[in-house]
Order: C-alpha cells, then sequence, then structure tokens
C-alpha cells in the first residue's frame, strides 16, 4: 500500500503549459508499439461504448475509434481535450470531453474502459474508487485493459507490476491477459458473469473450444 498522496492536479497543467504533447504520444516508436499492443489485446472485435478517461492528446483514442461504435474520451486537462477533439474530429463517433475521475463520473455503462497510464497517479483511497467505479460502469462480460509504465517515476505511486496485483485481486474481474513487456505491464480483464463465471475467451465465443 502506498502511503504518498496522489499527484495534484497542477501537476498535469504545468506540463501541458510547457508542451502540447509532454509525452510524445504522437511521435514515440515506444508509444507507437505499445498502442497496438494495447488494441491487439482486446478480446472481443468490436465493441459497443468504451470509455477512456485520461486520454491525453488522443492518439490511443482513434485507434480505439476502430473497433468501437461509440468512444467517449475525457481528461481534466483543456488543452489536452482540445487536442483530443482536434486529433479525433472526423471520426463522429468520438466524444471528447473535460472531466476528472473519480470524482467526475460518466452516465450510463461501458462494454469497454482503457485506463492507460493513469493508474499510478492516484492514492490508495483514490485508486479504490476510481476502481470500484469503473467495476460499476461495466457491463457483464465487458472488458477492463489496463497498461502502466513499469519503471520507477518521482511522479508515479506504482509501477506497472505493482497495480497488476492490485487488479488482479479485483473480485468482480476475471483475468484475460498479461504482457510483462520490460517497459510496461498491459492487463486484460472481464467483468464477471451474473453467476460469477468469466465471460467465454474469443476461441470459446467462435466455438472452437
Amino acid at each position: 500500500m502506498s502511503t504518498s498522496q496522489a499527484t495534484p492536479p497542477s501537476y498535469f497543467a504545468d506540463m501541458y503549459a510547457h508542451a502540447a504533447d509532454p509525452w510524445h504520444l504522437a511521435d514515440r516508436w515506444y508509444e507507437q508499439r505499445k498502442y497496438a499492443l494495447t488494441v491487439a489485446a482486446l478480446p472481443r472485435r468490436r465493441y459497443r461504448r468504451a470509455f477512456e478517461p485520461g486520454c491525453s492528446v488522443g492518439v490511443l483514442t482513434r485507434l480505439l475509434a476502430e473497433r468501437c461504435d461509440e468512444v467517449l474520451a475525457t481528461d481534466r486537462v483543456p488543452s489536452a481535450v482540445r487536442a483530443a477533439a482536434d486529433r479525433n474530429r472526423d471520426q463522429p463517433h468520438v466524444e471528447v470531453r473535460p472531466l476528472a475521475i473519480p470524482d467526475q463520473w460518466p452516465d450510463g455503462t461501458f462494454d469497454l474502459v482503457v485506463l492507460s497510464e493513469l493508474l499510478y497517479y492516484f492514492d490508495d483511497a483514490t485508486l479504490h474508487t476510481v476502481l470500484h467505479r469503473t467495476v460499476d460502469s461495466l457491463q457483464p462480460g465487458a472488458t477492463l485493459v489496463t497498461v502502466h509504465w513499469n519503471h520507477p517515476v518521482e511522479d508515479h505511486l506504482r509501477t506497472g507490476a505493482q497495480l497488476a496485483p492490485l487488479l488482479t485481486a479485483v473480485p468482480e474481474l476475471a483475468p484475460v491477459t498479461r504482457l510483462d513487456d520490460p517497459d510496461f505491464v498491459l492487463q486484460t480483464f472481464t467483468r464477471r458473469l451474473p453467476d460469477g463465471s468469466a465471460a467465454p475467451t474469443p476461441a470459446a465465443a467462435e466455438g472452437l473450444v
């Protein structure tokens, strides 16, 4: 358990004040490869409605739009919201709006939630709230995908490897995929069905097993 405080909102405002894309999400091969693996790990071919909090400048958002009927992408920093909206302006099924989780949370349910490079900013209590609200937003059988940098960073309260067991311990989530890359940890889960079982795997859904 971390005893540190959550990263303050001013940290993100300061980052975007000095650069339009402070983590170089649009041009680094590392990010492009990670995003491709993130999307490839999704167990369904198509999703009805996805939620991507902390979307930053909307690079992953655009990839999710190819697999989803609707995407709600949000960020707490206004300049990031504008950049993400501009990047996805030709995608009418993508909505980008300002929102700061967990105090603000969208209405309705989703069959895909993407928590990418986000959870290590939260202290224990906030992380618990985020995961609780995430689970409540997931329809039975829906997908959660998480991916987090796995090197120590001063502004991160945990690494990807430290987050992984906390996610696996959520009783409502059934693990599907885990990728331990040297630089990040990627996990996919499904929201357990009402009887407590896991959703069918892609092979089972197509009658292969």
